[in-house]
């Protein structure tokens, strides 16, 4: 009887889990079914379409500075949540196709405008505008100089593409107060300027590349890749290019099939109030328990024991007890493997090339070397030839002096001799002239 109520009871509790497996798999069908309906029923006719997931209302002044390429913060999204976003538009040529792509996806994405774009053809402002898209703005004439340009200068390419922005809209108010920075060039006065202005300065938070010049299959590639990394984000692309119009229905054709929702942002106005967030969700990836920490904590470099793990040995005995001895730290000698015979090298050992590299270098080192021994050793004898040199120089030229008073101290004896005078032998000793040695200073020398 035991045996057959558990096995009756195990049963009980299998079928209630079969049945909570079936009503829990049964709910997400209907939820997945009812999202489905949702989006289908946005967009007639296409019940395969991507659609758009969610609107997200953001209010500029509370979050002024988003998208991860170049902030901290970025857009509120859930996983697998990404906003479209459009630069430099428009053109008729490429805008009005990559409007007819996401009019067929029944998907809403953000246009930033630029302001000689929208002054050329006014008509694709509007557009936009009708096909319900937010539209902001991207300077006047999209110098790739806002981190250098003087802040006056920005505010006036601020102010042009705005104007002209409004000026080509029906109902101006539509504008909304985002603003992309061309080049995602980051200026702080700039910043500073648009936040006090309560516009909400737009980065991204990867790219596509669709501006340089690559395939329309690397556009796509990049945009799946980057964004598989991040799971959720702003893709930045343009409009205004024939590799974008070629990889937009690509990407859209992967992000179906991958599970991604796009979400349309909108501003807040005063009969539409920002959707409710929390600031963790601001951030792309909000740090859990199993986010890894930059810096552990610092350990202490001591260790508490308890009184009785390591006793105090007694005086009587400062080698411990013996019953402590196991708990005392031993030095334990380390195995070393030695080998009682080394074996004898062979030839190949020291047989080195004489066209190696070794062996070149060892013969320049030493050519080196022996040429600063040969020219320390020379130095002493080249320095007693120069102080020899300059003695045997000496040694000519007073002999010439003494020859010189020589032949002066004999004129007059010669001039005597010839006038009959007293011989030399009477002269007074002290005129004598006095031999000059050579020899000896030669030999001195």
């Amino acid at each position: 009887m035991i045996g057959s109520g558990v096995v009756l009871r195990t049963r009980s509790w299998t079928a209630l889990g079969l049945s909570l497996s079936l009503s829990l798999g049964l709910s997400l069908g209907l939820l997945t079914t009812a999202s489905s309906a949702a989006l289908a029923a946005d967009c007639p006719g296409r019940p395969d379409a991507l659609g758009t997931s969610r609107t997200l209302v953001v209010d500029p002044r509370e979050h002024p500075l988003i998208g991860t390429m170049q902030y901290r913060e970025t857009l509120p999204l859930k996983d697998h949540e990404v906003v479209l976003t459009f630069d430099d538009g428009p053109i008729p040529k490429y805008s009005n196709q990559v409007l007819q792509i996401l009019a067929d996806e029944c998907i809403k994405a953000t246009f930033f405008i630029v302001g000689n774009q929208a002054k050329a053809n006014p008509e694709g402002v509007r557009k936009l505008v009708a096909a319900g898209h937010t539209v902001g703005t991207h300077s006047m004439d999209h110098p790739l100089t806002f981190d250098r340009m003087p802040v006056e200068k920005a505010e006036a390419e601020i102010n042009g593409g705005i104007e002209w922005t409004k000026a080509a809209m029906t109902d101006p108010s539509k504008l909304a107060p985002f603003f992309r920075i061309p080049g995602l060039m980051r200026a702080e006065g700039v910043e500073n300027l648009l936040i006090s202005r309560g516009i909400q300065v737009w980065s991204a938070d990867f790219p596509a590349d669709d501006w340089r010049p690559v395939s329309s299959d690397r556009v796509y590639q990049l945009a799946i890749q980057r964004l598989e990394a991040k799971g959720k984000g702003i893709l930045l692309l343009h409009d205004i290019q024939a590799r974008t119009v070629a990889a937009l229905p690509k990407i859209i054709r992967d992000l179906k099939a991958k599970g991604y929702r796009i979400v349309h942002v909108v501003p807040a106005t005063a009969d539409r109030p920002a959707t409710p967030t929390t600031p963790v969700e601001w951030l792309l990836h909000p740090p859990t328990e199993t986010t890894p920490i930059a810096r552990w904590p610092r350990v202490p470099n001591f260790v508490f024991a308890q009184p009785k793990t390591l006793p105090a040995p007694l005086l009587a005995d400062l080698n411990a007890q013996a019953e402590h001895q196991s708990l005392l730290p031993r030095r334990t000698k380390g195995r070393m493997d030695v080998a009682s015979v080394l074996p004898v090298p062979g030839r190949d050992l020291f047989a080195i090339p004489e066209g190696s590299v070794e062996v070149l270098l060892s013969t320049t080192l030493s050519r080196r070397a022996a040429t600063r021994l040969a020219m320390a050793a020379e130095r002493p004898r080249l320095g007693k030839d120069k102080v020899a040199k300059g003695k045997t120089a000496g040694s000519q030229v007073k002999p010439q002096g003494h020859r010189t008073a020589h032949a002066a101290h004999g004129t007059p004896k010669h001039a005597a001799q010839a006038a009959g005078a007293a011989p030399t032998s009477i002269l007074p000793k002290s005129a004598a002239p006095r031999p000059t040695r050579v020899a000896s200073l030669k030999k001195r020398a």
